[in-house]
């Protein structure tokens, strides 16, 4: 029996709470049976916490995330919460828990499953078995970075402010990241800026190149420019292993990324902090679609995004590489059953709900777990 392990559960907004129901249905499946305990807790945060706080999230919650081994996250916003201020807008809670978990390593993996090659922009032949890492750092660059700001300069002239600023310190932590991932899969780092135009961009793959040097002298490294990326994400996309980058780049490139995989309903993410003595860190896993309050509460969302998020929790979390695995096959035979939600529905699918979605992934990880 595998010591239980302490997981936060967000459900947040619109589709939120719908697809995070599906989540439950797998935890007590790897309780029930593979011996995987957790203890779960659950909290608000967004929209939902705004209307019973005040605010998008309590201290009382970022306390519990901070002790907790994962966070899931569900989604936040709305057009309910478009007229508050910009303090308490929902998105602010998500906001504050990467910021107070430090969690400056965002991961999107991007991989293309057998039954969604024909729902990919590109041709079959350029996505089939894609399989890469985008790794955008996360609190740092251009959003954060001081100065900042709209001033005006003179009557009818305004003038709009921001900075990109890293250190070496943040380049180097998200590398090592990089590397790390990269020995763990193909063996493999693109390193993306703009050193050709801008001196951040250049320090940036100054010290990449001489992190990489001096720690990971057996991982390759390919520098590259951001606008020369984007163009070879939907040229050759299977070139790329692990793609690390500044928070801006990687806003940009993660979405390109999505797009050849056919829908953002199945993409899960991961955003980590630093490790500590013992090697935890603190982390949290979240779907990339968003609360979609145009269908939320109608059974129509797709669950796949939020149960990879827990697969990527298994691995990079608790440790069990195997139960990841398990989750992710498991995704990958539902898919070749022809069961679609409507977000990648298809000629000759079969379209059902959220729920018996994730009622089906429970019979394929049945079936695997024999």
């Amino acid at each position: 029996m595998a010591s239980n392990k302490r997981l936060l559960v967000l459900p947040g907004d619109g589709i939120g709470p719908e697809v995070m129901t599906e989540v439950h249905r797998i935890i007590n499946w790897f309780d029930h049976r593979r011996a995987v305990g957790f203890d779960v807790s659950e909290g608000l945060v967004g929209g939902a916490s705004y209307d019973k706080h005040g605010t998008p999230v309590v201290d009382d919650v970022v306390d519990q995330a901070m002790q907790s081994d994962a966070v899931l996250f569900g989604a936040v916003g709305g057009p309910n919460w478009d007229g508050l201020d910009f303090s308490v807008k929902p998105e602010r809670g998500l906001l504050r828990l990467r910021k107070d978990m430090g969690l400056f390593a965002n991961l999107r993996p991007a991989v293309v499953f057998e039954g969604l090659i024909d729902a990919s922009s590109l041709k079959p032949d350029l996505v089939r078995g894609l399989d890469i890492m985008i790794l955008r750092e996360l609190t740092g660059g251009i959003y954060f970075g001081e100065p900042r700001g709209v001033e005006e300069i003179k009557p009818g002239e305004r003038r709009g402010i921001n900075t990109e600023v890293y250190t070496t310190s943040e380049v180097e932590r998200v590398g090592r990241v990089a590397f790390e991932l990269a020995g763990k899969r193909k063996g493999f780092v693109h390193s993306v800026e703009k050193a050709n135009v801008m001196e951040s961009g250049q320090m940036w793959r100054e010290d990449m190149q001489a992190l990489r040097d001096r720690e990971f002298p057996e991982i390759p490294i390919h520098h590259m420019y951001a606008d020369n990326a984007a163009m070879q994400l939907v040229r050759q996309p299977k070139q790329f292993d692990v793609l690390v980058t500044s928070n801006l780049f990687g806003d940009i490139l993660s979405d390109v990324a999505a797009m050849l995989t056919g829908s953002l309903g199945m993409l899960p993410s991961a955003s980590l902090g630093a490790s500590d003595a013992t090697g935890r860190r603190l982390a949290l896993y979240e779907p990339v679609h968003g609360s979609a309050p145009d269908i939320a509460g109608q059974g129509k969302a797709n669950p796949i995004a939020m149960l990879l998020s827990f697969a990527m929790a298994l691995r990079y979390s608790f440790d069990l590489p195997e139960d990841a695995e398990l989750v992710e096959k498991a995704v990958s035979k539902l898919l070749d059953t022809g069961l679609r939600t409507d977000d990648i529905m298809g000629n000759g699918m079969t379209r059902v709900s959220t729920s018996a979605m994730g009622e089906a992934l429970v019979t394929e990880l049945d079936k695997l777990a024999v």
